[in-house]
């Protein structure tokens, strides 16, 4: 198709939907006629994850677009995950409402450094977190999510040499599980690494009974002070295990429209980033990556067939390999 050249330069198609039916119905109308399957993160925005057909962390997305028999893959997440699910099925037409949605942590490890890094120590294996680019996936041994990196990890020999990257701090968090002494790429995800530990500790006095979940993307302090630490799926679980509870939560605050919605009693508390001096706080910590996914833009990317992702042959043929890795050890 030709792609408008605002639309080329935007990266995003942003027209008016030409209806005046409810716009989330005309999305439901146009997967059913184009086989088309919405999947969405559980940071999205809460309209989103009420339209898709499936929601939930990097790794269940992942296992999602491998067995999924539709012919369209409507990915609202971020730039990666789309290359992932264009990796596992190159047939398909892969669909990413808007090509602005990237992610610190992917931006934070670029190939050519890490080729370089691999060169300059010879016999390590390379574990990468699903949060990396397509290039770099190619230069790993085995992807790892934050719900199954440590079991992954505990895979290999005790005394086997690793390089984990891009997250600092989910590395540093399995060594400290495992006993390792992984070599760790110095990258962060912009939105946990903003979690404040006053706060924390504030919200804990106020609230004596409630538990703190965390995201292990999160820094050291904030694990320290956590009572449970997993993915968003593991975070979610033990809120659906244990209602009765009340949370302080350490995440990206779209997990809370899920957490809600299974666990209607149950109270969460988002706890806010850190301010910098000068600025103005606010209640809760999103990622502006995963936002940028809206209704709009959805009803547009299904109706035009754009944007869409492609991955390289060749690249693709190397990241399958440590991709589908991940995918037999989970």
């Amino acid at each position: 198709m030709n792609v408008d050249k605002e639309w080329l330069e935007k990266g995003y198609i942003d027209e008016k939907p030409e209806t005046a039916a409810d716009l989330s119905e005309e999305i439901r109308r146009m997967c059913r006629e184009k086989d088309a399957v919405i999947m969405a993160h559980y940071y999205t925005r809460k309209e989103i994850q009420d339209v898709a057909d499936f929601i939930g962390d990097s790794l269940a997305l992942a296992q999602k677009a491998a067995q999924t028999g539709a012919r369209i893959i409507v990915m609202c997440g971020v730039h990666f995950m789309a290359e992932t699910c264009k990796i596992l099925c190159p047939d398909k037409l892969v669909l990413c409402p808007d090509l602005n949605a990237g992610c610190s942590l992917a931006d934070s490890c670029k190939a050519e450094d890490l080729k370089k890094y691999k060169d300059e120590h010879p016999g390590y294996t390379v574990v990468s977190y699903v949060n990396t680019t397509a290039a770099v996936k190619a230069l790993t041994d085995v992807v790892v999510t934050s719900g199954n990196a440590k079991k992954i990890v505990d895979t290999f020999p005790q005394d086997e040499k690793i390089i984990f990257g891009p997250d600092y701090n989910l590395g540093s968090y399995i060594n400290s599980v495992t006993g390792r002494q992984m070599l760790l790429w110095n990258g962060g995800c912009h939105v946990h690494e903003r979690f404040s530990v006053d706060a924390i500790v504030k919200l804990r006095k106020e609230n004596p009974d409630a538990k703190v979940l965390a995201h292990p993307e999160c820094k050291g302090p904030v694990l320290a002070v956590a009572d449970i630490i997993g993915s968003t799926a593991v975070l979610l679980k033990y809120a659906s295990e244990h209602p009765e509870g009340r949370y302080i939560v350490a995440t990206e605050a779209g997990i809370l429209h899920e957490m809600q919605r299974k666990c209607p009693g149950t109270e969460f508390i988002a706890v806010p980033p850190e301010v910098s001096e000068g600025s103005a706080g606010c209640s809760c910590n999103e990622c502006e990556y995963m936002k940028m996914n809206t209704l709009n833009k959805v009803y547009n990317c299904l109706k035009y067939g754009w944007p869409s992702v492609d991955v390289p042959e060749e690249v693709a043929r190397e990241a399958v390999k440590s991709i589908n890795r991940m995918l037999e050890n989970s």
